[in-house]
């Protein structure tokens, strides 16, 4: 006879509804010191809730995400305001319910409801959501969650260039150095897609903020101590300056002898990673047909050291184009000539 009553499924209005109700609960009377039968109860209540949310928007093993479902779930989230509860209880969740809020969350940055993106509205109306976020990696027990819902939020191009300001971007210099891996890793991560994604953004902020970029970037990153830091700064160094979109970033980059100084020293590295990274960015310093004297007068006086480093550099695995760029810096070195710097 049971079986005749079951409970009718609630519709995602409804379930989102019973999430932001059990999230009021939790954030007001929620306290992990003091918890009643109460709590419990509600926080059990919570952790299914988000768990059923996740069902919706992703579907599950027996049947694929509705459309129509995922859109009215997603509208109705951002009517009020359950994604900021979300994110402000994520401390006081369950590890379990910690990961499917982070997967809601993440996933309602792509929902689209009648061709709109509406993550993206509401994130601009609240973007003290993102300071939030970016402080999470100040607390290890919610630094990987909010690390993953904001390289999710600065998918939104919009989002992307509020995070994208000096005094945002240089708590980011320290998070990569943090002692613990996963969350300085985690940062990293976040560093690269907000220096690559969007091109445009990336390209003002580069072209506003050089000098202290650089500056933070070269004595931080390019020189730590850390060998997993060095070796990830180098290559997104490569990405950064390859791009087109920073063609005069890359040009002002490769104009500085203290920035040529930094390569030469990471050539000269002891890990073939390191090393390797390090040559897709030297060749542009040789490549550039306007050197200035001073970028001349180094190369020139190391000639001999970088024309044996070069001669006895080589790949793992055979690379054409690796050889070719080589035999292009070595061309180019070999017939420098000295020039009279001002």
């Amino acid at each position: 006879m049971k079986g005749l009553f079951k409970s009718k499924p609630k519709t995602p209005v409804e379930l989102v509804r019973q999430t932001r109700d059990l999230l009021i609960y939790v954030d007001l009377n929620y306290n992990t010191r003091q918890i009643s039968k109460r709590d419990e109860e509600k926080m059990a209540e919570l952790t299914k809730t988000i768990r059923e949310l996740k069902s919706v928007l992703y579907g599950s093993s027996e049947a694929e995400p509705v459309a129509e479902a995922c859109a009215q779930l997603t509208q109705e989230f951002f009517r009020e305001n359950t994604l900021r509860l979300l994110i402000t209880c994520l401390p006081k969740l369950n590890l379990e319910a910690r990961k499917d809020a982070t997967q809601v969350v993440a996933n309602l940055q792509r929902q689209q409801v009648q061709s709109r993106l509406i993550a993206s509205n509401y994130l601009e109306e609240n973007k003290d959501l993102l300071d939030l976020l970016i402080s999470g990696y100040d607390d290890s027990d919610i630094a990987l969650h909010y690390g993953t819902m904001l390289r999710e939020c600065i998918r939104h191009q919009s989002i992307a260039k509020y995070v994208l300001e000096p005094e945002k971007i240089k708590k980011f210099f320290d998070y990569i150095q943090l002692p613990n891996f996963d969350i300085a890793s985690d940062a990293s991560a976040t560093f690269k897609e907000l220096l690559t994604r969007h091109k445009s953004t990336v390209a003002e902020f580069l072209t506003e903020n050089y000098d202290w970029f650089f500056e933070e970037y070269n004595f931080k990153l390019l020189e730590s101590s850390n060998y997993i830091t060095r070796r990830q700064a180098i290559k997104l160094l490569g990405d950064i300056l390859l791009d087109r979109a920073n063609s005069s970033i890359m040009m002002r980059y490769v104009s500085s002898k203290d920035n040529l100084m930094i390569l030469m020293n990471l050539l000269r590295e002891s890990s073939k990673n390191i090393q390797l990274e390090a040559f897709h960015v030297f060749k542009l310093f040789a490549a550039n047909q306007n050197k200035p004297p001073e970028i001349v007068g180094i190369l020139v006086k190391n000639r001999s050291k970088l024309l044996r480093f070069f001669s006895n550099f080589k790949t793992e695995k055979e690379d054409e184009q690796f050889e070719a760029d080589k035999a292009q810096v070595v061309q180019e070195i070999a017939a420098l000539e000295p020039r009279d710097q001002p």
